[in-house]
């Protein structure tokens, strides 16, 4: 008689399972630590060109208004660009070719302004630094908020 055994099909989708079992996990991690790698590389590249927008500013590059910290006053400038000061014939300043989305909680970036403190955040007239508003924690335990 040629065929399976019931006994042998039991033990093959036995098998089979536990490899998935052992596979899943190993899945989402790899997925969560692509998350996290693309949320590092958005955060660098946010603060990179606000840090280039504030250089921009104490150069002389960028309009001074009385009382500006010098921080961009949202992130569209940073894409929008702003005039540069120093050209005559009013070239503009680009910081950013588009603001990349939160990978990790797919809302828009948290801001926080230059007068807030660092522990607790809040929006204001500028543009001081970015955060991810998701509640949960990063592979090595720390919040996401806090990277």
């Amino acid at each position: 008689m040629k065929g399976f055994t019931l006994i042998e099909l039991l033990i093959t989708v036995a098998i089979v399972a536990v490899l998935a079992s052992v596979a899943a996990p190993l899945a989402e991690t790899t997925v969560q630590r692509g998350k996290e790698q693309e949320l590092r590389r958005s955060l660098r590249e946010i603060r990179t060109a606000i840090d280039a927008y504030k250089a921009a500013f104490d150069e002389g590059a960028v309009e001074r208004k009385s009382g500006a910290s010098g921080y961009p006053p949202s992130l569209a400038v940073l894409v929008e660009g702003v005039r540069d000061a120093r050209s005559p014939d009013e070239k503009k300043l680009y910081f950013l070719r588009r603001i990349p989305l939160d990978p990790v909680s797919g809302e828009q970036w948290g801001l926080r302004s230059y007068a807030s403190p660092a522990d607790d955040p809040e929006e204001g007239a500028d543009v001081y630094d970015v955060y991810s508003r998701s509640a949960d924690a990063g592979l090595n335990g720390v919040s996401y908020k806090e990277w």
